[in-house]
This record gives C-alpha cells, structure tokens and sequence, in this order.
C-alpha cells in the first residue's frame, strides 16, 4: 500500500509542477537536456558496468546502441528546439482575409514512459528526450529485468535532472499496473495489450516501439563452407573467449529460445550453430555467434538469431 501513496503523490507532485509552467520555457528545456549529456558523459563507465552485468554487452557495443544514439539525438533536439517551439502561420479561407491565425506549440503534460530490458538506456532516454523538448514533465519505469541498469537510471537522473518534473520509479509488474491505474497525457512503450488497454480507458495516446527486421539479401555464398568461412571470419572460432558476445537477460528468455530451437520445424532447418550454454545463458550459437535457420520470420523472437529466407527468383525478394 506504501508503493500505491508514493505513485499518487508523485503523479500530483508532477502534475502540480507541470501547473507551474516551468517546464515550459525554452530555458527549462535547453538545461535538461544539457544535463543529460553531462549525465551520459559522467556516468559512461557506470553504464557500461550496468550493461555488462545485465546483458554481458561489450563496452563497444554498449556505447553504439545505448550512448552514441542517445548523444547525437540530444544534439538534434538542442540545435532544433527553437524551430519546434516556434509558432507557424495557419493557412485561413479567403473569407478570413482580414484574420490571423497562428499554429501554437504545447506540451501534453504529464508523460509516462515503460522502458524494455533489451535496450533498458536507449528505450529509457530516448523518449525522455522528445518529451523534455516538448516541455512535459514525466515518469520513467525502467525494466525490472535488467536492475542494475535500472539503478543506475534512478540514481542518475535523480542526481542530474529535476526531480520535480522527472521522476525514476523502479519495481516489477505491480508497479507497472499501479501506474496505468492514473490518468497520463501521453504513454511510450513496447507493444503490450495492459498499456494499450489502460490507455484506452483514458483515451491516452501512446507511441509504441517496434521490433524491427532488416532483410538482406545474399546472394554470392553458394555453398555451406562458404557460409561458415564468413561466420568464423567475422566472429572468430569462439567469439565467447573475446569478451564481446552479449548473454540472454535471464533464464527465462533463454528457455524461450531453446524451445524455439528444439522445435522440430525449427531443428531441421538449423543451417549453422546449435549449441547452447545455459549455466551461463549464452544464447544458442555458443561457438560461432549466429544461429541461421528457416521458417522462423513472422514474429519478433527477442533473440539473437537470424533467420535465412531461400528463394528461387530475384523476383522473390520484394
């Protein structure tokens, strides 16, 4: 019952300080997100250690998919926050020559943003970013399945943010639904039928990220030698003994892709890989990095596996 007090009063905290205005100025705006580069550039190497206990990323890694992108949207919002705040002329009818009318700008208010465990920085800043710019107040829950980055995201941005306005409420999935109980402005978060359900009571918009595919197409492998010469010269004979192959966040993913995989559609079409280490939930290429298989394609499996498509006629690839 302490957690559902502590939730109310901060969402009447934040909307209280949205009242306020403050969140509004350009000023406001432009300090946080200059604080957030401090906080990316001070607290790095805390990243990365929160990283590598997590998910076993390798620093290189870590900075490309979780900092680097963080960075350089921080920069864009900074160098186009003026134009985004600016008003623009409305086209008016010929009727209303005499008239003006202005497109004006607003903050939605009080924004609530649920991040995921696969990307627990990037899907925790980067909609902090859109939402500091646009001048909300907002809470960020980050995912209870990777706790030490989600520490390190409470202790930081207490420390370099205004907590009056941004708030970091760490728990599991009880907090997640007390935090649906309230009303909010505008939701981020993966897709999920709870959110999407608790924002319709409410007829709260939500911007949902997706998983993504990115097709390739390959056409110059011919033979199966082919296709493992390139796998060992991209990852080595054991990529495990280089320190830079990320883990499965927990057992429970780790026995959701070894299901996969023991699926007799899926086994048999196992063109390279297989083996698993689970002690150390190393995902199931252990020796040479990436599971290649069919069939598996309509579906975003949250796992390090890459799903080969055979076709026959150039035709075939759109």
């Amino acid at each position: 019952m302490e957690i559902v007090r502590d939730i109310e009063r901060d969402v009447e905290d934040m909307r209280e300080y949205y009242s306020s205005g403050i969140t509004k100025s350009a000023s406001w705006r432009k300090s946080q997100l200059e604080k957030l580069l401090i906080l990316l550039k001070e607290e790095q190497l805390e990243i990365f250690k929160a990283l590598k206990k997590d998910l076993g990323k390798h620093h290189v890694e870590a900075f490309r998919d979780e900092i680097g992108t963080v960075i350089k949207s921080i920069n864009y919002a900074l160098q186009n926050l003026k134009a985004w705040m600016s008003s623009k002329t409305a086209k008016l009818p010929k009727i209303a020559v005499l008239s003006h009318a202005e497109v004006v700008p607003e903050p939605l208010g009080l924004v609530l943003v649920i991040s995921s465990w696969n990307f627990p920085f990037g899907l925790s800043l980067e909609p902090l970013i859109g939402a500091i710019a646009a001048g909300n107040v907002m809470a960020l829950k980050p995912s209870e399945l990777a706790p030490a980055s989600s520490a390190v995201l409470a202790n930081a941005i207490s420390t370099y943010l205004d907590t009056k306005a941004i708030k970091v409420i760490e728990g599991g999935p009880s907090v997640g639904q007390q935090l649906l109980q309230h009303k909010w402005d505008k939701i981020f978060f993966t897709v999920g039928r709870v959110v999407m359900s608790a924002a319709v009571k409410h007829l709260t918009p939500i911007t949902l990220e997706m998983g993504g595919k990115c097709p390739a197409v390959l056409d110059s492998l011919t033979s199966s030698w082919d296709r493992e010469a390139s796998i060992k010269k991209m990852f080595g004979e054991n990529p495990r003994e280089t320190n830079s192959v990320a883990r499965i966040i927990n057992k429970q993913h780790f026995t959701r892709l070894k299901n996969l995989l023991c699926d007799p559609m899926v086994k048999d079409t196992i063109v390279y890989g297989g083996s698993m280490d689970e002690d150390n939930l190393y995902p199931p290429w252990n020796n040479y990095k990436l599971q290649l298989f069919e069939n598996v394609y309509n579906f975003d499996y949250l796992g390090m596996l890459l799903v080969i498509l055979g076709l026959k006629t150039k035709n075939n690839y759109v």
